[in-house]
């Protein structure tokens, strides 16, 4: 107190007291200066209005509402076009930031209506319906921001998908115009019928600079491997025309051409073929007879014969797929559509999503000058591989070539595979079609990498009644040193399991589920009690294996078994008591692609408590069900999924004569 009150006598002695209306004065002044700095800095922040955009949708921002734009003559032209361009030389993936759901956010510029000086438009078509379908999609997506500042890519609404119908130069003095355009830094180009009269460059002749070109023709001369993405040509006839998928197999004609617009050199050679091999090959032209319309594009002729075009496609089993005047095709659209395996002969081209695609199970690429033995070449394909490439082709079109959406959606996630390649989709993930569509559960091949409740494995011992064997089973198991927990599936309705007194004494958890019916199925339900990512599934008669076999291989496939089986496999095989392994190897190599491998020498069976009255296999229509069930389970798969393997995984040095000391399995190989 006595401090304030000597600051307080001093006070006026150094600062004269203000008078009450100059305090005023200056407080007014004070605050409308801070409201004016607090303004400045708001707008100064604020996104511009040139950059401000709403959801990205025609509906909300019609082409003839957008601003207009005039382009100065002497606006400046972007370079040419960097072809040393790389992702870690002219992409900018700091802007892109940490993001915890790792996917890029794209920026979509407002239209504008630009025109030059004299008021002629850039573009003799403006804004085409696919350019709108591709800008929507991405408006729509997971992929889009209309924050400009958290943008990572940014795409004009400028169309250049048909350099036909562009001025060159001025949509060059377009783009750089753009208030983020920096050279082309992180911004991305769609294109698909690049070049003209009469060079027809494989990309587009727009100069961009560090721009990335989705670009629908690229050669390898052009081509930037691993910053430019190569897209189809998009075929107008996807969403005109409506082809039911056709089952794989052999179809009326074995190879078809149906391009009006090739090369008079390749036609002569088609025309040979033709002659050599008659009815195999149906070689098609533009019908003369018919007026010119959109109806004669629909039409293919052969002599006075009309065809309904894509349908005919369906009817062979390869469609060519020659290079015209430019490299990329949307003839090869329309092949995959019709489940055709396409005979692409088109030196240099690179392929739509090479990046990610593999080609060989969809195509058959063969060289230029190769053109004369195309029928050798694809008569030696066996007819099971042509059976997968058919399939394998309409997969990659529903997926990948069915929509400008599709399109841009593949694009934009192969560039975000780059950025976040730790988090990237695999190669199975963009070549494998989905066996089945997951619902409610999931399947534990595709949870998110997270270790498992419990390290090892579980062991489900399927059992009804055979006591003693089954004791003997538990006893083995328990010794094998990566087993977590032991699983017994009681399935006998009519009688208990023994008394908890009686079980074999081990060191894992051992816990017997009852089940309320009878079924082979039962033993790959996903119980609850299984912690562990992997799990044996065994019998209780099975006692010639050995602890150290035991270790050496284990999988886990019972979501899939109990949950995600097609068909009426898993009913069919709990209804006749019946073919439970022979299904799960069906699942197993449908979805691996993969052959099983056989672990260990070759035993024969053993079981002293078996008998004529309780074993299952014991019935005389036992092994022909067996025989029944592959041709029932093939025809509900569409295919013969198992595969021929000579091949047996054999721990090291298990036969060799070696100290036992050293040998990681010593009790392998013996009864």
């Amino acid at each position: 107190m006595c401090a304030s009150g000597k600051y307080s006598s001093r006070g006026p002695a150094l600062i004269p007291r203000m008078k009450t209306k100059h305090r005023i004065y200056y407080i007014t002044l004070f605050s409308v200066v801070l409201l004016g700095l607090i303004a400045t800095g708001m707008f100064q922040f604020w996104p511009h209005s040139i950059e401000s955009t709403a959801d990205w949708t025609l509906d909300k921002r019609s082409v003839h509402d957008a601003p207009l734009v005039r382009l100065p003559v002497s606006s400046p032209i972007p370079e040419r076009g960097d072809l040393s361009c790389r992702m870690h030389t002219c992409f900018d993936v700091y802007r892109c930031g940490y993001n915890p759901k790792n996917r890029i956010k794209v920026y979509i510029y407002p239209l504008q209506r630009l025109v030059d000086e004299v008021g002629v438009p850039i573009s003799s078509t403006g804004l085409s319906r696919e350019y709108n379908d591709l800008l929507s999609a991405i408006s729509d997506s997971d992929f889009y921001t209309d924050d400009v500042t958290r943008a990572c890519l940014f795409v004009p609404s400028i169309d250049v998908l048909n350099q036909n119908s562009l001025r060159i130069r001025e949509t060059a003095q377009a783009l750089a115009i753009l208030p983020r355009w920096d050279r082309g830094m992180n911004h991305l180009l769609f294109n698909m019928l690049p070049g003209g009269p009469p060079d027809y460059n494989t990309a587009l002749d727009v100069p961009r600079d560090r721009a990335l070109l989705a670009g629908g023709g690229f050669s390898t001369w052009t081509y930037r491997q691993g910053y430019d993405v190569s897209i189809p040509v998009y075929s107008p006839l996807s969403a005109d025309v409506e082809l039911p998928e056709r089952q794989p197999g052999p179809r009326r004609y074995f190879i078809l051409s149906s391009q009006t617009a090739i090369h008079r050199e390749y036609r002569g050679e088609l025309e040979r073929l033709k002659e050599e091999n008659g009815e195999a090959l149906l070689l098609l032209d533009k019908c003369s007879n018919l007026s010119q319309g959109a109806a004669s594009v629909r039409k293919r002729c052969y002599k006075s014969q009309v065809y309904d075009y894509p349908q005919v496609l369906q009817e062979s089993s390869f469609c060519v797929v020659l290079r015209g005047a430019r490299l990329g095709q949307a003839t090869l659209s329309d092949v995959l559509q019709a489940g055709c395996v396409p005979v692409v002969l088109a030196d240099s081209y690179i392929l739509p999503f090479s990046e990610v695609l593999d080609w060989k199970r969809a195509s058959v690429v063969i060289p230029e000058e190769k053109l004369p033995e195309m029928y050798t070449i694809l008569k030696s394909i066996p007819h099971r591989q042509v059976e997968e490439m058919q399939r394998q082709a309409r997969w990659f079109w529903d997926a990948y070539f069915s929509s400008m959406k599709a399109i841009g959606m593949t694009t934009l996630q192969i560039i975000n595979d780059r950025i976040y390649p730790y988090a990237a989709h695999t190669y199975e993930q963009w070549n494998n079609p989905p066996v089945v569509k997951w619902s409610s559960v999931n399947s534990p091949l595709f949870l998110p990498l997270i270790p498992p409740r419990s390290p090892g494995f579980t062991a489900v011992v399927l059992t009804y009644d055979r006591i003693e064997s089954l004791f003997r089973v538990i006893t083995e198991i328990s010794k094998v040193p990566s087993l977590a927990k032991l699983l017994v599936v009681w399935n006998n309705q009519n009688k208990s399991p023994p008394e908890e007194s009686l079980w074999p004494k081990i060191a894992v958890p051992l816990k017997v589920v009852r089940t309320k019916e009878n079924k082979l199925s039962n033993r790959f339900f996903p119980y609850d009690e299984i912690e562990t990512e992997a799990v044996l599934a065994i019998d209780d008669d099975i006692i010639m294996l050995t602890s150290d076999e035991l270790q050496f291989g284990y999988e886990y496939f019972n979501y899939l078994y109990t949950y995600k089986m097609p068909g009426d496999i898993k009913n069919w095989v709990d209804a006749h008591m019946n073919c439970e392994d022979i299904a799960m190897n069906f699942l197993v190599a449908n979805i691996t692609g993969k052959a099983p491998i056989k672990v260990t020498p070759r035993k024969k069976f053993k079981c002293p408590e078996c008998t004529a009255i309780d074993g299952l296999s014991l019935d005389q229509t036992h092994m022909v069900e067996r025989s029944e069930c592959i041709n029932k389970f093939a025809s509900v798969f569409g295919t013969m999924p198992l595969k021929v393997v000579e091949h047996r995984a054999d721990p090291v040095l298990y036969k060799d004569d070696f100290p036992e000391k050293l040998k990681s399995f010593p009790n392998i190989g013996s009864l």
